[in-house]
């Protein structure tokens, strides 16, 4: 091993999106269309537009922050540079990693479970042979683990669109139906809207990872920053029509009852059982769990790259360019955590990190717009986006412990 390896830099904006995609678009979203139908009603597509919307002011600010610092382990990256504080940073990427680690965990631990209902195996063991292989993935390469990660993004995009399809002749009744989606002036109906809106937001959490890739993009003071944005759209277009479909397909009701609400989509157009949305389900919660490996890989070799972690984890395997000491460290952690399979309460907690990441980088970034307003080729956006942003995350931070101290 050579520590003056550097990371390879090999995808393209196409490859960045799908990254983007694969760790936004998962597995949640097929269990969310119930939760956000049962609060919102068929007002649950204005949910998910203004969760869009408050994700949005985040998204741009990870944006600029991507195109100034264009360097693997962004968040704590960041908030050394808004803070000039070497110990916040720390901790920052500390929580970027535990986050990811526990969500990796769970995501592990899910898919043992789907997999029960095609294959009688012993759950230690398969949580174990599920976690090497998403190791010696993450470990094969960038360009590799990025492809395999890209494809089953495309298989579970193509899922979400399978439910759309079946159900276009509830789509056909748009033009007849709409004005059952728009919400009117009373203030009950928007109660729902609110907490419809709170709950989508965390459809839209994802964004944040694109950034721990940041020294494999080509060209990427360009590149980052467009493939973030093009993958809030992207997504945002496909939560709508997916919404849209739903509410159009069954009632709110009977969206709410359903422990697996896609699937009861597709099984009342078709007439048969949804075993191939089952199937996608679970390969959306396994790229879930191979893209927080990745990230997480990423940020301990960023941050021991800058000397805020032990050197070994900065070292880079020469066959494949990749951190192989800390994915290896990275997959094992995600092991233990799943073995233990505790993870419920872990998994709650990790919310409120995320939110509490996105406040402090929002902040980071208004203090180094008013350090360095006018960087050289860097897209610059408007300062008052991260104060909206940071106003956003921290009001979802302190409903979200108001929540855990009523449980």
């Amino acid at each position: 091993m050579n520590n003056q390896i550097s990371l390879k830099r090999t995808l393209s904006l196409p490859m960045v999106v799908l990254y983007g995609l694969g760790t936004t678009i998962g597995a949640g979203i097929y269990a969310l269309v119930g939760e956000i139908a049962n609060v919102a009603g068929y007002y649950a597509p204005a949910s998910f537009f203004i969760a869009a919307l408050l994700a949005g002011f985040t998204a741009i600010s990870f944006a600029e922050l991507c195109g100034r610092y264009p360097r693997a382990a962004g968040a704590a990256l960041y908030v050394k540079q808004g803070f000039s504080s070497e110990r916040l940073s720390i901790i920052i990427g500390l929580l970027v990693i535990t986050a990811g680690l526990v969500s990796a965990a769970a995501l592990v631990n899910g898919f043992v479970g789907y997999l029960h209902q095609f294959i009688a195996v012993d759950r230690l063991i398969a949580i174990m042979i599920v976690t090497i292989l998403l190791a010696g993935i993450a470990s094969w390469g960038i360009a590799e683990s990025v492809t395999i990660a890209s494809i089953i993004t495309v298989i579970e995009i193509g899922g979400l669109l399978l439910v759309v399809a079946v159900s276009r002749e509830s789509l056909f009744s748009f033009p007849d139906r709409w004005t059952e989606l728009v919400p009117s002036t009373d203030i009950a109906s928007w109660g729902g809207i609110y907490l419809g809106s709170i709950l989508s937001f965390y459809a839209f959490i994802g964004f944040e990872d694109m950034v721990d890739v940041a020294e494999e993009v080509k060209d990427v003071k360009h590149n980052l920053p467009r493939a973030i944005l093009l993958t809030l759209g992207i997504t945002t277009v496909i939560y709508m029509l997916l919404m849209v479909t739903a509410v159009l397909s069954l009632t709110p009701a009977e969206l709410a009852s359903s422990a697996a609400p896609l699937s009861s989509i597709y099984e009342h157009h078709v007439g048969e059982k949804a075993v191939i949305i089952s199937i996608i389900g679970m390969l959306a919660i396994i790229n879930g769990a191979l893209i927080q490996i990745i990230m997480a890989a990423r940020v301990l070799y960023g941050m021991s790259s800058r000397g805020q972690l032990p050197a070994l984890l900065s070292k880079i395997y020469p066959r494949t360019r990749t951190p192989l000491i800390a994915t290896v460290l990275a997959s094992s952690l995600v092991l233990i955590l799943a073995l233990l399979g505790r993870l419920a309460s872990l998994a709650e907690a990790t919310s409120i990190i995320i939110l509490t990441i996105f406040s402090i980088v929002n902040l980071a970034l208004w203090r180094i717009k008013r350090q360095d307003p006018l960087p050289v080729d860097v897209r610059i956006f408007p300062s008052w986006i991260p104060i909206v942003g940071f106003f956003v995350s921290f009001a979802f931070v302190i409903g979200e412990m108001i929540g855990l101290l009523r449980i």
